[in-house]
């Protein structure tokens, strides 16, 4: 059964490659079993609720409550097996169309034997071209949620299971790829990924897809389990759930990996307890999102998109890397026959901030390799910290040519080694540049760079010479254009000191009201701004947000409000329809605005309250400019866009009418005329 979106519903694939959430025990031990994980979430009215028939769908109150009681407290029908035909079969669940780089479903040597149900199971496998795979998957939906902005929203999703599963410990290179592969083929259906994953090797991964998936637009989150969601007390519960909440409720473009209640960035976690809950840690870069009873996202950490490319998946890892952990005693001859050929990338890790021993030969083993283009990342053997060129046993390591690789994690500058090594446009001397620039969020910046910080004290005075500055960019956007001269709020110049500081003397508030007024004003304002194609009024704002004041002077402000969606004032949402300034830029036609929130790191695939798209606005109203500045930002047609049959309708209504230019504009959005 096709399934039409609702605007209140987000679509999220779950790629299970195995580990141990999918796994039940047996004589063997722990092993894990196909299409169990499917059968157990759709038999969890937490997890599945069609009907909204759960008590988690009437629990909002009182009285919800009581008249989910009084019709006995049954949730939504289960059905006796995912694969039969009983009560609410999978043959009858809303589908999705999910595309993979392999046959989906169990090969038939694969199949576990005496199972005879497992072949109903099974979902249509089409082959659509070489390498390309397709079939119609059974969704399952959950109860609705409080999304950002205080909306109900439910979560639709769909899991392609990987056949064999993994576990993680078998995970190879070209599982990289292929997990990368398959979110590029499923990019414009989904509005979010969640990757099931063994824990031993999640780090590895969540490392080497936040390199491959290049110019991400949508969350992509890595989750697994200590103990096994077919155990009565298991932590698979709060991982998959949380990993499913965040991925369908926020928009945060990173590859990001979620454990005990904490979202990280996917290149700085470590495992480092085999037997704890909290069993990864990432110590030289706070958490994304800290969900306890509230769920708080740090959006001032999460990384903005502000490069105006499509998304697109890399599919090339160099194998030719490795790790080279030092210790004392340790010998040239050792060192020499580890960088021989074919090896063309070493991760080093060294003592403290960079430090090595100080021998000649060994020092030379490692210049020869350097020599001969082998590339060396210096990181640090303590997992908190990075390296330095404080002390000389650290110096001597860079003379030989080892490269600094900040505070990198081992996992991470190993795998973005094999990524830029993979590129055979670049050269060893661009490689060794990228190695210690950070290329998505992997390292911190040296501090010298960084501004200063956005919470930074300021005074009263500069408190209201702000606030006094965005009421004059307010009244300068408000004004009608043609009929009225501009208005410029500023101070008398003949006024002394002495009556200004009169003048100033009613206002009772301290400096963090002040400033919790002028933050208050600059939603409003970069809305305005973008309504009007007001390129100085856009970067007003942009440029108090970041600290740097229209005339270059630091001028921080505090953090925005809570209606903001991630990434900032740029993403600030309208809070009636839901619309972000890309939104009144597109609907407008205002090129220049967009051209400035795209830089500024504007989601392009964020949908309003109606569920529309900016693309969808700016196709819509006809703004072929602004059509083309979106689709080379990587802006695609989805939910109520197409699914709600908007897209299509315009579409028709174009052809009837003749519409040249119009069907023109819905081609370059991605359309034709057959809808």
């Amino acid at each position: 059964m096709d399934l039409s979106q609702s605007s209140d519903e987000s679509k999220v694939l779950i790629l299970n490659t195995g580990g141990t959430i999918n796994m039940i025990l047996s004589q063997q031990g722990y092993v894990p079993e196909p299409y169990f994980l499917t059968e157990t979430l759709r038999s969890q009215n937490r997890f599945h609720d069609p009907l909204e028939e759960s008590l988690f769908s009437h629990s909002a109150s009182v009285e919800g409550f009581r008249e989910w009681s009084s019709h006995s407290g049954k949730a939504s029908p289960l059905g006796s097996s995912f694969g039969s035909h009983d009560g609410s079969p999978a043959s009858q669940l809303p589908t999705l169309p999910v595309r993979s780089s392999q046959p989906i479903g169990v090969p038939i040597l694969l199949a576990p034997t005496g199972q005879p149900p497992l072949a109903q199971q099974q979902p249509v496998c089409t082959k659509i071209s070489d390498g390309i795979y397709e079939a119609q998957i059974p969704s399952l939906v959950t109860p609705r949620s409080t999304a950002p902005g205080g909306n109900g929203k439910r979560i639709r999703y769909a899991i392609l299971e990987w056949h064999p599963l993994l576990d993680s410990s078998n995970i190879e290179i070209q599982d990289w790829i292929r997990i990368a592969t398959d979110i590029e083929l499923n990019y414009a259906t989904f509005d979010a990924f969640v990757i099931l994953h063994g824990t031993d090797t999640m780090s590895y991964t969540s490392s080497a897809l936040s390199f491959l998936l290049e110019d991400l637009g949508k969350t992509v989150i890595l989750t697994g389990a200590q103990i096994p969601l077919s155990q009565l007390r298991n932590d698979a519960v709060d991982n998959l759930l949380g990993a499913l909440v965040i991925a369908g409720h926020y928009i945060i473009p990173e590859c990001c990996l979620f454990f005990n209640h904490t979202l990280y960035r996917g290149n700085r976690v470590s495992k480092f307890s085999s037997y704890d809950f909290n069993a990864f840690n990432s110590p030289n870069f706070p958490p994304l999102v800290n969900v306890g009873i509230d769920i708080v996202v740090n959006w001032s950490d999460v990384m903005r998109q502000t490069s105006l490319r499509r998304f697109r998946s890399h599919k090339h890892m160099s194998p030719n890397v490795a790790t080279l952990r030092l210790f004392p005693g340790i010998t040239a001859a050792t060192v020499r026959a580890f960088l021989t050929p074919p090896t063309r990338g070493v991760v080093l890790e060294t003592f403290g901030a960079g430090n090595a021993p100080q021998r000649s030969d060994l020092i030379d083993a490692l210049k020869e390799a350097c020599d001969r283009s082998v590339v060396i990342v210096s990181i640090s053997q303590c997992a908190k910290g990075s390296v330095s060129d404080a002390y000389e046993t650290g110096r001597s390591l860079l003379m030989a040519g080892v490269v600094p690789g900040g505070d990198m994690t081992p996992e991470c500058a190993l795998t973005k080694l094999s990524y830029l090594l993979s590129k055979s446009e670049l050269s060893i001397a661009e490689v060794r540049s990228l190695v210690g620039t950070p290329l998505r969020g992997e390292l911190t910046r040296p501090t010298s760079t960084l501004p200063p910080s956005l919470s930074q004290p300021k005074d009263m005075d500069q408190s209201l010479e702000n606030i006094q500055g965005v009421l004059s960019q307010v009244v300068r956007l408000s004004a009608s254009r043609p009929h009225v001269p501009a208005v410029v709020v500023s101070p008398d110049i003949h006024s002394n000191t002495e009556n200004m500081a009169d003048a100033a003397a009613p206002w009772s508030w301290t400096a963090a009201e002040a400033a919790s007024t002028e933050s208050a004003l600059f939603p409003f304002l970069i809305h305005l701004a973008a309504a009007r194609d007001d390129a100085e009024g856009v970067a007003f704002c942009l440029a108090a947000e970041s600290g740097a004041g229209a005339d270059g002077p630091f001028s921080p402000v505090p953090e925005f409000p809570r209606s903001t969606v991630g990434g900032g004032l740029v993403n600030c949402l309208e809070p009636a329809s839901g619309r972000s300034p890309l939104h009144v830029a597109a609907l407008n036609g205002n090129t220049a605005c967009a051209n400035i929130l795209l830089e500024a790191g504007a989601l392009v695939h964020l949908r309003d309250a109606l569920g529309h798209t900016p693309l969808y606005y700016a196709a819509r109203q006809g703004h072929e400019g602004v059509v083309d500045i979106l689709v080379k930002a990587g802006a695609i047609l989805g939910g109520s866009d197409v699914e709600g049959g908007f897209v299509a309708l315009a579409v028709d209504r174009a052809a009837l009418a003749k519409d040249e230019r119009a069907m023109r504009i819905w081609a370059k959005a991605g359309v034709c005329a057959s809808g």
